[in-house]
């Protein structure tokens, strides 16, 4: 049953470069009162893996000059153990549920909204979905960011300062590593068969999916809010129907 009129959880997902991180910088520029009436979204907490994937990194460079060895990652920068990627997911779920225990009815004000990408590299959004707990997986929905590999690229390329690596905005990849963990994604397999829902763990997620190959992200103009008002709203339907 709903207990108000904003998302519970939102993932917001895609490629790299996508404009998920632009969304989220436009969310919260704007009038919490808008916000809420024009995209269903509350009040918000942002949890992003690309934080925690980013402190590994920095750890294993100072084991390395420490002469000890990298914990997580090689000298070129892969994940040394391919269930580090679910590890990043389960750290997601459970600084959410540390939301839900430190704040009671904390989805009476809030949304939390959590941001990751997944390329069939490393197992896709079909693998990474299932290591969030059923409760946050019932709470849900899904904005798929599309773009295609190329305008990933491209975006990737523009974005990068290199003065500043760990930025949310300003982070990027060589061009050779994110083709090699994100050319290829499964989120076409991963919603076949049902143009409203995922299903994880029996649990019926709704998703939408959110054009953005001409890229109204960058600018964060009318433009970006109009189609994110319709896309939501679209969202917001299924999943009001679904939780009624």
């Amino acid at each position: 049953m709903l207990k108000s009129d904003t998302f519970d959880v939102l993932f917001l997902i895609a490629r790299p470069a996508a404009g998920k991180s632009e969304i989220i910088d436009y969310l919260k520029r704007a009038d919490e009162a808008e916000r809420k009436r024009r995209f269903h979204i509350a009040a918000f907490d942002e949890l992003d893996d690309f934080p925690m994937l980013w402190t590994w990194f920095e750890e294993d460079a100072i084991l390395e000059r420490m002469g000890k060895p990298r914990l997580h990652t090689d000298e070129q920068g892969y994940f040394k153990y391919d269930y580090l990627w679910h590890v990043l997911i389960e750290r997601l779920d459970l600084e959410y549920h540390k939301l839900l225990r430190d704040y009671p009815d904390y989805h009476l004000t809030r949304t939390t909204i959590i941001e990751f990408a997944r390329g069939r590299e490393h197992g896709g959004f079909r693998a990474a979905f299932p290591h969030f707990s059923r409760d946050t997986l019932t709470r849900g929905a899904i904005l798929y960011i599309n773009v295609s590999w190329e305008e990933s690229l491209r975006k990737n390329r523009r974005r990068f300062n290199p003065q500043r690596p760990d930025s949310i905005l300003e982070h990027g990849l060589p061009d050779e590593k994110l083709e090699r963990l994100y050319k290829e994604v499964d989120w076409e397999a991963f919603c076949a068969g049902d143009s409203e829902f995922v299903t994880v763990k029996g649990v019926r997620i709704p998703y939408v999916v959110f054009e953005n190959e001409d890229d109204v992200t960058t600018a964060r103009g009318p433009e970006l809010g109009e189609r994110l008002e319709e896309t939501l709203a679209r969202l917001w339907t299924i999943y009001a129907r679904l939780h009624s």
